[in-house]
């Protein structure tokens, strides 16, 4: 691997997102949006306390998972990877370089979404970077298995559609909606194995206590393993073609 070479990839990505002002802003700021509209929902910051920690994780997950993966097939499609793997570049350069681009994009998403929380009337036991930490991981896992369902999409509608498949399961799971240990065993059982459910876990013990124990270590863990092993088996995965 070529820390020059994935640099290059990462300022290319970026570059041509630049010329992309439209996406980036969606991109950017509908975590955001989502956020204020869930308080005005409730219209309760109490409510809004309890339920915004998860959604802090969930929303760039889902964004940066979209954004990734399409984005990714867009430059197979166009014959931007092939042409670039003809070149000395290895697999890793290009699905670190990027990794680094959209995860950057990541950082900015979750930083603004915490901000407007805060402002919003979220309140915190625990310590803001503690927050910001795993809600930027959680998008990072998002980057890094949108850079994985690429791999097995031909058409940036099928990227969508592993939409579905990939990340409204992990929520519905997650304990968001209901108490895991009052899930069906089998249920409960699949969300143990769903990175998702570590990080709202995180998220929600932030949100309540101030102390950093077992349960934001885990998530920690559990975030940091799954992205690293997404982005392995994207790299393993990665074609240059659709044929």
């Amino acid at each position: 691997m070529s820390p020059k070479l994935t640099l290059v990839t990462a300022v290319r990505v970026l570059t041509q997102l630049r010329h992309d002002p439209r996406t980036v802003v969606l991109m950017l700021l509908m975590p955001s949006v989502l956020l204020v509209m869930l308080r005005y929902v409730f219209d309760s910051a109490a409510i809004f306390t309890r339920s915004a920690p998860a959604l802090l994780g969930f929303f760039p997950f889902l964004m940066m998972f979209l954004v990734t993966s399409i984005a990714t097939l867009r430059e197979r499609t166009s014959g931007t990877l092939e042409r670039l793997l003809t070149t000395p570049m290895a697999k890793l350069d290009l699905i670190a370089g990027y990794a680094v681009a959209f995860s950057a994009l990541a950082l900015v998403q979750v930083a603004l979404a915490v901000a407007v929380s805060l402002w919003m009337g979220l309140s915190l036991a625990g310590a803001v970077w503690a927050l910001v930490l795993i809600a930027a991981l959680d998008a990072l896992l998002g980057v890094a298995l949108g850079l994985l369902a690429s791999a097995f999409a031909r058409t940036e509608f099928q990227a969508v559609q592993f939409m579905p498949v990939i990340v409204l399961p992990q929520l519905l799971v997650c304990g968001l909606f209901q108490p895991r240990d009052q899930m069906a065993p089998v249920l409960r059982w699949f969300s143990d194995a769903m990175p998702l459910t570590y990080a709202v876990e995180a998220l929600q013990q932030v949100a309540s206590s101030p102390s950093v124990d077992g349960t934001f270590l885990r998530g920690l863990l559990v975030l940091t393993g799954g992205t690293l092993a997404a982005l392995v088996a994207a790299t393993a995965t990665l074609r240059r073609s659709t044929r």
